[in-house]
């Protein structure tokens, strides 16, 4: 009985993490960007560098957390 109730909670605490993975995501991409159009709003040039920029590297960011996280879920 506490076997079957410890393993619901690991599933149960799998399921929250991989939840909040999109919102983590998404507040990851959207600093980033942020920051870089207040960047191209102060130091203004041609492209919106910037933005595109730190979008990009606010991208890369999540996706490696991402696959940290789900390694770490994994073992």
């Amino acid at each position: 009985m506490k076997q079957d109730q410890d393993q619901e909670r690991k599933t149960r605490n799998k399921w929250l993490a991989l939840i909040n993975i999109p919102f983590q995501m998404g507040i990851i991409i959207f600093a980033f960007a942020f920051l870089g159009n207040w960047l191209d709003e102060k130091y203004p040039n041609p492209n919106d560098l910037y933005v595109k920029i730190l979008t990009l590297l606010g991208v890369f960011i999540a996706l490696y957390n991402v696959i940290r996280q789900v390694n770490q879920l994994n073992k």
